[in-house]
């Protein structure tokens, strides 16, 4: 499992820890882990660590401070290193005292024949876009093609919200200390490496699957298990206009699990043609039993279709509700709030903004958009509402109410190959089905959101027939192999 943590955690953790250390210790403890990560970086690049060039990008305070001291580590290891001082007056004095007597050099700017940049001009303190001098030096960087290491975050990029308003630094790695933050998962940091400074961190409720996490709770059929036992799953998708939303939705819930599924709805002949193993009836009160429902997809927004979603979420039965039946759901809030039963809502940017806008009327329009700050928008929803809210996007964030906990799971997707015509309707059948088997709202919806985007780069990564490099069918074909590689 992940854990992300704030910046004020992290610097809470760092206190006692500076209070009883030397002065200095933790610091070349975390430039020495740095120092370790650029050594790995050029050998994977160049073949080679001696010899090479690498220059410190130097800001104020301890960032820049990391970063000389993990020059002066690699001048130990024969390597040439150079750094531009963008303060010099407010540099780091031990840490400038030591790279200089290790044979560093201060140089007025980045050489184009450099094998690596060090970004250390702000930390997990700093905000907002690259100053004029460090925006200057870092696009001279990135004209010359180099590879940048960032210190903690790269520079430009906020520490909570990942976003980027101006000049940031682009890291093809980034060498964090102590614990993960939520730019690590919310932005474009390169590859991330951790290291162990010896933090005594508390409990953090900003979570993420890894594989592990997520074969772990993945349903497998027990000895004694049969059809019924192992969830089945309803599924209120589709119509005339929209049929083959019913037969994604359908075909991602049978991937997904071994468990029966029931679909309900006017496109049963077109769902059955493509998944005869599931049993179709022509309205949810004449489905039969189920486990969980799915709504919405393709449902249209007639009366028919908030019927549908009325009966769903009128149910004791787990439910979630995407695309028309969260258009429904907007303008007929009282369907949700106040429900007991676990519900999960799966919202792309405009549909957030639908529902955020009857939830608190007052910002209504743009104003209901998540903005920059995703993960506070999802927490804000999730409690308006009392359901899970899953906010799609290149990074997914799902948060629970908090009277559930108030646990919210990123999940990066890796590449945008899921922003395709129909892959939530994909998304929606996957969870339906595990929400079916019995898993908790908040971890369904996270454990599907991670198979779906290995699902999709899968896709990507496999030429197959198609003439197209995904699309939302062959996301589904790929749900089994992305489990299957857990």
């Amino acid at each position: 499992m992940r854990h992300y943590y704030t910046a004020d955690a992290i610097r809470g953790a760092e206190a006692p820890l500076l209070a009883s250390l030397p002065d200095g210790v933790l610091m070349r403890r975390a430039a020495y882990g740095l120092a370790t990560a650029i050594a790995a970086e050029l050998r994977s690049r160049t073949g080679a660590v001696a010899g090479r060039h690498v220059c410190a990008v130097v800001g104020s305070g301890d960032n820049g401070g990391d970063a000389l001291w993990s020059a002066t580590f690699l001048r130990r290891r024969g390597v040439a290193a150079t750094a531009v001082l963008l303060n010099p007056d407010h540099t780091h004095p031990a840490a400038l005292a030591a790279f200089r007597a290790a044979g560093g050099r201060v140089v007025p700017a980045v050489a184009p024949a450099t094998d690596l940049v060090i970004d250390g001009v702000v930390g997990i303190s700093g905000s907002g876009p690259l100053r004029p001098a460090a925006a200057e030096v870092f696009a001279s960087v990135d004209a010359a093609g180099i590879p940048v290491v960032a210190v903690d975050i790269p520079s430009g990029v906020d520490v909570h919200t990942g976003a980027i308003t101006g000049p940031a630094v682009h890291a093809a790695l980034t060498v964090t200390f102590g614990g993960l933050k939520p730019v690590h998962a919310l932005a474009d940091c390169g590859r991330v490496e951790l290291v162990d400074i010896g933090l005594d961190l508390p409990p953090t409720d900003l979570l993420g699957f890894d594989a592990a996490d997520v074969k772990a709770r993945w349903p497998k059929p027990g000895a004694r298990d049969d059809k019924y036992s192992q969830g089945v799953t309803g599924i209120l998708a589709g119509s005339s206009t929209y049929p083959g939303a019913a037969i994604l939705c359908t075909g991602a819930a049978v991937a997904t699990t071994s468990g029966m599924k029931r679909y309900a709805g006017s496109a049963a002949a077109e769902v059955v043609s493509h998944w005869p193993e599931v049993v179709a009836a022509p309205s949810p009160q004449a489905a039969g039993r189920v486990q969980a429902w799915v709504v919405g997809p393709g449902l249209g927004t007639d009366e028919n279709a908030l019927a549908a979603v009325t009966f769903a979420l009128g149910t004791d039965l787990p439910v979630i509700v995407d695309a028309d039946g969260l258009t429904i759901l907007a303008a007929h809030l009282q369907l949700v709030q106040g429900r007991q039963a676990p519900t999960v809502l799966t919202p792309h940017a405009g549909e957030f903004a639908r529902l955020a806008g009857a939830a608190w009327p007052a910002t209504s329009g743009s104003g209901a958009a998540p903005g920059e700050d995703r993960i506070a928008a999802t927490r804000r929803l999730a409690d308006a509402l009392g359901a899970t809210v899953l906010l799609k996007g290149n990074v997914t964030v799902i948060a629970e109410p908090r009277t559930a906990g108030a646990a919210v799971f990123l999940n990066p997707a890796g590449g945008a190959w899921a922003a395709t015509a129909g892959s939530g309707d994909v998304l929606s059948g996957m969870i339906g089905a595990l929400l079916a088997s019995g898993l908790p709202p908040t971890e369904a919806a996270a454990a599907a959101a991670f198979v779906h985007a290995r699902a999709a780069n899968a896709s990507a990564a496999d030429p197959g027939p198609s003439p197209v490099p995904t699309s939302a069918s062959r996301i589904l074909g790929h749900i089994r192999q992305a489990v299957a590689t857990l």
